[in-house]
């Protein structure tokens, strides 16, 4: 677990996300509130009625995620349907949301595009080495 923080805020959330200076990222609008969208799809954004920030996941993973740390992750009602999930933002670990941002980035984009981009990284990296 990293140490501890202050809470995030939308702010400080959006600015972690677009910190990881992934390409297709872009702010957008959606039921009145702001988010970030990645390869067009939505990828994060803040619930304003629970005031805390909102994740892509799996079914499997938010149940287990809810199981091991009810303290910082939960869902509402109004997720239940949805693969989801909230996080108290004053427990959100900055470690954890790169991950989930890093693998929903990838999700989301197409295949043709993460080849693409992939092949670049690498090449960036022999050159660097």
């Amino acid at each position: 677990m990293s140490p501890p923080h202050e809470a995030f805020t939308w702010e400080s959330l959006r600015a972690l996300a677009l910190s990881l200076d992934l390409p297709n990222v872009e702010d957008a609008v959606s039921w009145g509130q702001p988010n970030l969208k990645a390869h067009g799809k939505m990828w994060v954004w803040w619930s304003p009625q629970e005031q805390a920030p909102v994740f892509k996941t799996t079914f499997d993973e938010r149940e287990f995620l809810i199981e091991v740390d009810p303290d910082t992750f939960f869902y509402t009602p109004h997720y239940k349907s949805w693969p989801l999930i909230l996080v108290r933002p004053d427990k959100l670990d900055p470690a954890w949301a790169v991950t989930n941002l890093k693998r929903v980035w990838r999700e989301q984009a197409k295949k043709t595009f993460l080849k693409k981009w992939d092949a670049a990284q690498a090449d960036l990296r022999t050159t660097l080495d």
